[in-house]
């Protein structure tokens, strides 16, 4: 039985795109030493993107399953959110996709339509011949 890849196993298409993002924890943490509740955010850069999710190149590693805010800023300025869960974290070496480094993949589960419709929108633009 052969192993189905991942491009396989998408639904939605993927395109390399080198966008900044930002990336913010949704639940809080605990401080160790505190105890006091805190969020992460940091910015960050998105290797691809597909209107079911991105990868998004970090150094932090982010447990899967984590909910975060994703705010990417597209090319003519112009911010794009979604709420996203981190669907794996893994060091990515000599990828293609533009997904070279340590990063996550984010899979978008919501997000107002508006938004969802101009990330959709500008995936089709880049895939467009």
């Amino acid at each position: 039985m052969s192993e189905v890849s991942s491009k396989e196993r998408r639904r939605d298409p993927r395109v390399a795109a080198n966008l900044e993002v930002r990336i913010s924890t949704i639940e809080p943490e605990r401080d160790p030493w505190t105890g006091r509740p805190f969020f992460r955010a940091s910015q960050e850069t998105c290797g691809n993107v597909s209107r079911g999710g991105a990868f998004v190149r970090t150094a932090e590693e982010f447990t899967p399953g984590r909910r975060l805010l994703v705010e990417l800023k597209l090319p003519d300025g112009s911010p794009l959110e979604a709420i996203g869960r981190v669907a794996w974290t893994k060091r990515v070496l000599g990828g293609s996709e533009g997904d070279d480094g340590v990063g996550v993949g984010v899979e978008f589960i919501g997000g107002s339509p508006e938004q969802l419709e101009r990330l959709e929108l500008f995936v089709d633009g880049l895939m467009a011949p």
